[in-house]
C-alpha cells in the first residue's frame, strides 16, 4: 500500500501542473493495484475537500461526487471506508447542500466511536451535519 498526499490527489483531480498531474497519473492510473493499493486518510480526505473548494471552487455536490468515485475505484483504500460512505449518504439526503460535507463527515466519524452528539460554534454545520450548537 503507498500513502497518497493531499496534493498528488490534487494534482491528478485538476491536471493543472502539466508534469505533476503526468506523474500523479502515471501512478494512480497505472503503478495502483488492488493488490498494491493507494491509501487516502481522513485528514488527506478533508484537507482535499478545503482545497477543491477553496482553491478549484468545487461545489459541494462536486466533493461528494468525487469521494464517491474515489470510494469506488479499486486501487484505492479510504481510511473507515464504511463511515465516509455513511457520511456521504447523510450529505445526500441532508436538507443543506451548499456547505457542510466536511462537518457531516466529523459528526459521522463521532457518532461511530460512540459520542451522542457533536458540539460546535458553527451554526451551518448544525443545520447541514446535525451538530449541537453549543451556546
Amino acid at each position: 500500500m503507498i500513502g497518497l498526499d493531499t496534493n498528488v490527489l490534487a494534482r491528478y483531480l485538476t491536471q493543472d501542473d502539466v508534469r505533476q498531474a503526468a506523474l500523479a497519473s502515471r501512478l494512480i492510473e497505472n503503478d495502483l493495484t488492488i493488490a498494491s493499493p493507494g491509501f487516502i486518510s481522513l485528514v488527506v480526505l478533508a484537507e482535499l475537500c478545503w482545497v477543491l473548494s477553496r482553491l478549484y471552487s468545487a461545489t459541494m455536490d462536486e466533493l461528494a461526487d468525487m469521494i464517491s468515485d474515489l470510494l469506488n475505484t479499486p486501487q484505492i483504500q479510504v481510511e473507515r471506508r464504511e463511515v465516509v460512505q455513511a457520511a456521504i449518504r447523510r450529505f445526500n439526503q441532508g436538507k443543506s447542500r451548499k456547505t457542510g460535507l466536511v462537518d457531516v463527515l466529523i459528526a459521522e466519524l463521532a457518532s461511530s466511536e460512540g459520542c451522542t452528539s457533536t458540539v460546535t460554534f458553527d451554526k451551518a454545520a448544525v443545520r447541514a451535519a446535525g451538530m449541537t450548537l453549543l451556546a
